[in-house]
């Protein structure tokens, strides 16, 4: 099956191409790695998939929706549901602890608070950090605030689909491996498809597959 199908998808803003003309398939349970220096158009490539820009595109399929025929509360509930997201960076809320952090958004969706958090903490579990569920994250390394923010995208039993943008980018070399080894585990116990921009070399050769998008001329004529 297809996770997703991008065919024809660019992206322009004003005279400036954010994302020339690109094809993307990408196979359900499949980890692949999207490569290429910055300004090649990952990240916008990746907003696409979650539906977060609408590109001038021939197709955009995700998890067998079509984007283009959606609207924009149609396809917000189809990210909350079925995709998770990482960013670079954690962007746990200081003033919850950690399980509040990921179960938040299953208590947004009318999950009870208790199921909430029993489903937050088999989550972290799941990545490593058991027994952190009650602890700020003040009180958690960089490595282990990424750990928990993979957890909340993966708290969601119906998470089919994770998209990350450098999730890895501000770890050092032992907390990279620990993060992937986190992510690998579960799109092989989950048959979770993932889809995972990065610069790093070993973060790109631990995938399944590489799509490395190139630089391209970043201005239109008018």
């Amino acid at each position: 099956m297809t996770a997703a199908l991008l065919e024809k998808v660019e992206v322009v803003s004003e005279s400036t191409v954010v994302l020339p003309e690109v094809d993307l398939h990408l196979g359900d349970g499949e980890v692949l790695a999207l490569t290429g220096p910055s300004g090649s158009g990952k990240t916008t490539l990746l907003d696409v998939v979650l539906g977060l820009r609408r590109p001038s595109a021939r197709r955009v399929e995700v998890l067998g929706h079509d984007l283009g025929s959606m609207s924009t509360g149609q396809i917000a509930d189809l990210r909350r549901e079925q995709m998770g997201q990482v960013s670079q960076t954690p962007d746990l809320l200081p003033e919850l602890t950690v399980a509040e952090n990921v179960g938040v958004g299953l208590i947004f969706s009318g999950m009870r608070r208790r199921r909430a958090l029993e489903r937050a903490e088999k989550a972290l579990d799941m990545v490593g950090l058991s027994g952190a569920g009650s602890l700020r994250p003040t009180a958690l390394s960089v490595g282990e605030a990424q750990r928990a923010s993979i957890a909340r995208a993966l708290a969601p039993e119906t998470t089919r689909l994770l998209v990350a943008d450098e999730p890895t980018a501000s770890l050092d070399a032992d907390n990279v491996r620990h993060v992937m080894d986190v992510i690998l585990a579960a799109a092989r116990t989950r048959d979770l498809t993932v889809l995972l921009a990065t610069h790093d070399r070993y973060v790109a050769d631990r995938c399944g597959r590489e799509v490395a998008l190139r630089p391209h001329v970043a201005h239109r004529p008018r």
